[in-house]
């Protein structure tokens, strides 16, 4: 699968490396192709290299403002003029999106993405994968939306909340069809 990961260019506490750098060996070892941000440096890093190292491809989608922090050895690097551009083609390029621990342009990502899935714009699976307990005031905000009519969908069907890796991939794995 193309699996489309938003996390931080951010260098973070080891709490938020450890999952990210799982997640990267079981993407990598199931033969999955990273589509993310491009960058090279913070969780985006984590990522691609995990990935990388454990046999997986990387596409990256970086921007024309940060251009000099993208990944000079990716499989695949595309240079988009703005943010907008950016995350359509990192929508175009996966199967599946991973919401992981991240700032506001994370945060942006996450509910563009909700959004047009909320709207039928695409139905690929998303995952928000809730390291140490980063997303449960998301979860709790989403799960108000739900119960007071502010969401069209069930809540189920427009995001399902992982804890750990294992459990974001088994969930996408199953989504796509894939046998264990």
């Amino acid at each position: 699968m193309n699996i489309c990961v938003f996390c931080s260019a951010a260098d973070l506490d080891e709490r938020y490396v450890t999952p990210a750098r799982e997640f990267a060996e079981l993407l990598g070892k199931g033969g999955h192709t990273l589509v993310w941000g491009g960058s090279e440096a913070g969780l985006m890093k984590v990522m691609a290299d995990g990935v990388q190292e454990h046999g997986g491809r990387l596409v990256g989608v970086s921007v024309e403002f940060l251009r000099d922090k993208a990944r000079q050895n990716a499989d695949e690097m595309l240079i988009t003029k703005d943010l907008a551009e950016r995350k359509a083609q990192l929508l175009a390029r996966a199967d599946a999106i991973v919401i992981m621990v991240g700032g506001t342009g994370t945060l942006d990502e996450a509910t563009e993405i909700l959004e047009l899935k909320k709207h039928g714009l695409h139905t690929k699976p998303v995952v928000l994968l809730n390291a140490a307990g980063f997303y449960d005031g998301l979860k709790r905000q989403l799960q108000r939306m739900e119960q007071e009519a502010f969401l069209p969908i069930p809540l189920t069907d427009l995001v399902f909340f992982a804890e750990d890796g294992v459990g974001a991939l088994a969930y996408l794995e199953e989504q796509a069809g894939v046998q264990p």
